[in-house]
């Protein structure tokens, strides 16, 4: 929702500018948008599913939603390798936004991270693709 919202107004705001301040009002509006989006994450799979995935091959599973800078932070960090993690986002799946109230007393703070059974808030990304090797 955020990043249709932010092109619209980058779009509004472009209108009413000549072409090369509408321009430059837009691109930045896209930019973040784009940064904002699901888009930049990997496919966003259910609780059941990145918990059924996990049990078999062992990666890790990001809990995250859209808008959220710390998981982007931790998306940008892992780079390459943030298509080895599961992801589920929480704004989707009610069943994995409950796992995130479970580990984070009842908030739903994110990036949440579980490898193994254990749940972490907002780990460092260094933590995270350690746990990839």
């Amino acid at each position: 929702m955020l990043p249709v919202l932010l092109v619209t107004i980058g779009l509004v705001v472009a209108g009413t500018q000549d072409w090369p301040w509408a321009a430059a009002w837009l691109v930045p509006y896209v930019l973040v948008a784009g940064l904002l989006s699901p888009l930049v994450f990997p496919r966003s799979r259910t609780q059941a599913e990145a918990e059924r995935r996990s049990a078999v091959d062992g990666r890790p599973i990001v809990y995250w939603r859209p808008g959220c800078k710390f998981c982007l932070r931790l998306r940008l960090k892992l780079g390459r390798n943030a298509r080895l993690v599961h992801w589920v986002d929480i704004w989707r799946d009610p069943a994995g936004a409950a796992v995130v109230r479970g580990i984070a007393d009842g908030n739903e703070t994110v990036p949440t991270v579980v490898v193994a059974g254990e749940g972490r808030v907002n780990p460092d990304p260094a933590w995270l693709r350690s746990q990839l090797r």
